[in-house]
């Protein structure tokens, strides 16, 4: 029989009258002042009533004082039981714990912050370890090792073939590790296929300005190709009037900065002055005495004022 079944279903009535045993317990458990009024009361069971009130705390708005309280079988006191604070339906309520690995986000990271990744990251797959590698009298061990004694790169104690490792200068994790390709993890299969994804929603074909772009990032001459099999589809912009500056793009995306969108017409030139070196201009050494504004006259005395 489930605990449900054997629940009373009407609430014992001395427990329910018990509200001033509640209220106490309440008060005595909570600082002066925050229990309210009696909101009601739950039958938990057989002689169990749960006496609610209302937490007058600040930052608990919603909650209530929950105090359960008890009485024996054939008894007529009623004992207490446990009294705690709980949340009523329209409580006021932290959000639901996320754990900090779904909390980040992009742009989250400062300087000196510490990103730890996941053994069992599945963007990661094990890179280029030396496991691999050839035992020290095989053949290409072999042709390694003579390559290393022509080239006087690192003198051995005998012959390749009877050491017990292949010379470190020249090997296969040697020359892995001077190329930048002796990394502990590289991208894997899903890390690809999920950095594309980003990439393409924040800079592809479908978004607004791709839409209104008047061509695709494939023939623009400001889009630097990136290596990689990301390469095939993605690029770097270098326009730097361009939204996208600096940023991975779609080979689909597109803008108003594209190089050939609209080419800008040189301006015109003014024709170059013509000089004509066969003809001689005159010109006066003094103005004519009759181009001022004041008339010629001989007296100097009764002259007007003016220029002449």
């Amino acid at each position: 029989m489930s605990a449900a079944s054997t629940r009373s279903r009407t609430p014992d009535r001395l427990c329910t009258e018990a509200v001033d045993l509640a209220r106490a317990a309440a008060e005595e458990a909570a600082a002066p002042g925050v229990v309210g009024e009696h909101s009601g009361a739950v039958s938990e069971g057989d002689r169990v009533v749960t006496h609610f009130f209302e937490c007058k705390e600040l930052g608990y708005r919603g909650w209530r004082w929950a105090v359960t309280v008890a009485r024996a079988s054939r008894a007529k006191n009623v004992t207490l039981d446990e009294v705690v604070l709980l949340p009523g339906p329209d409580a006021l309520l932290a959000p639901e714990w996320v754990p900090w690995s779904e909390r980040l986000r992009p742009g989250d990271m400062g300087p000196g912050d510490l990103l730890p990744t996941d053994a069992e990251d599945l963007r990661l797959e094990p890179g280029y370890s030396g496991e691999d590698e050839p035992e020290p009298d095989s053949a290409v061990s072999s042709e390694m090792a003579e390559l290393v004694e022509a080239e006087d790169a690192e003198v051995t104690a005998g012959a390749p073939a009877h050491l017990p490792l292949a010379p470190t200068r020249g090997s296969i994790a040697a020359v892995a590790e001077e190329l930048g390709m002796r990394r502990a993890r590289v991208l894997s299969r899903y890390g690809l296929h999920v950095a594309a994804d980003r990439w393409e929603e924040a800079f592809g074909s479908k978004t607004p300005m791709a839409q209104a772009a008047p061509a695709t990032c494939v023939s623009c001459g400001f889009l630097t190709p990136i290596g990689g099999s990301l390469g095939q589809a993605f690029g770097v912009c270098a326009n730097e009037f361009a939204p996208a500056d600096g940023r991975v793009v779609s080979l689909a995306y597109g803008c108003g900065g594209h190089s050939e969108a609209a080419v800008m017409p040189k301006p015109p030139r003014p024709a170059p002055p013509v000089v004509d070196e066969t003809k001689v201009d005159a010109f006066p050494l003094r103005p004519s005495p009759d181009s001022g504004s004041v008339p010629v006259t001989t007296d100097a005395d009764t002259a007007e004022l003016g220029h002449s």
